[in-house]
């Protein structure tokens, strides 16, 4: 029996891959990092992480787990990972969200090099992560998803696989065109009560405690009531998103009128604010369109995302 510990590798640590490497180095497990601009990753030096100089030194490494900006990023690390002879993973988990087309040609230029393939996008945001209520969906070879299985656990509070190929790709696209129409109903119902004579703190009080609230509707709550739109999700991330899923339905032969609605919602969001707010910020368009101008509430709101540990205890 081989008790060796698996040496697992992380490539990509922004907000959410340094919330994720910080639960496996809390797990116990011996993670070596890289990450584009070395100074994000320094203090998770001090949590037990290996800090390497390029992604090819991740090469020797069991388990790699990627999770950067796009396709492109992604061909260029699985490339790297590849790139030394006679030495490579024997497994990538890839979370990025790419288009399955992608996700594919990729996993096929890995499979022929001997490097197996998991696509394991994840729902939810740092916060969310750091409170042990990520969610992750993959797919690929059931041996690889038996391999990462222990390893992917730590992280969240539920993986489910949905079998071979890049049905995770689909998932998480799916998902993410359902966020975009709940942000977006989000916005015009806090507006629409409002206008009503009812605040929006005490509308959300009511919906996240019925069958219609979650843990989404929950989380995002603060920023609707406080007019918090620090970005967590940008629109030009949501954007991509939705044409990901267009591309999707088009080739499915799928009619999706409601998200081609949201999707325009979000690309005058993009064009009016940019980049530097939340996609929460959907709500001052609507306030805008009904001339209404907001305030923020300025009170304390529960978003729901103690951690699960503290919850429990």
């Amino acid at each position: 029996m081989d008790d060796r510990m698996t040496g697992l590798g992380w490539v990509g640590v922004g907000r959410m891959g340094h919330a994720l490497v910080s639960r496996l180095l809390s797990a116990g497990h011996d993670v070596a990092v890289y990450n584009r601009t070395r100074e994000k990753a320094l203090d998770l030096v001090e949590l037990g992480a290996t800090l390497v100089d390029t992604v090819a030194d991740l090469a020797d490494r069991d388990i790699v787990f990627t999770m950067v900006a796009d396709s492109t990023d992604v061909e260029a690390v699985v490339e790297a990972l590849l790139s030394r002879p006679h030495v490579q993973p024997g497994l990538i988990v890839d979370s990025t969200t790419i288009s399955p087309a992608a996700g594919e040609s990729i996993r096929r230029r890995a499979a022929a090099r001997g490097t197996a393939m998991l696509a394991a996008p994840v729902s939810g945001n740092p916060k969310v992560a750091a409170s042990g209520r990520l969610t992750i969906v993959t797919s690929g070879p059931i041996e690889a998803w038996t391999q990462a299985r222990p390893y992917l656990e730590p992280l969240c509070r539920k993986v489910t696989y949905v079998g071979d190929g890049e049905r995770a790709r689909l998932v998480k696209v799916c998902h993410n065109l359902m966020l975009g129409v709940v942000a977006q109903c989000m916005a015009e119902i806090s507006v629409l009560a409002e206008q009503g004579g009812v605040s929006r703190a005490d509308l959300w009080e009511f919906m996240n405690d019925s069958v219609m609230g979650s843990v989404f509707t929950r989380y995002k709550t603060p920023a609707y009531v406080n007019l918090d739109f620090r970005p967590t999700f940008t629109p030009s991330l949501l954007l991509k998103d939705f044409h990901l899923g267009f591309e999707a339905a088009r080739a499915s032969g799928v009619p999706m009128p409601v998200v081609a609605a949201a999707e325009q919602a979000v690309q005058l969001l993009e064009g009016m604010k940019g980049n530097d707010v939340d996609f929460a910020a959907l709500i001052e368009l609507v306030a805008a369109g009904a001339g209404v101008e907001l305030v923020p509430a300025d009170v304390e709101i529960d978003d729901g995302l103690a951690p699960l540990e503290s919850v429990v205890g």
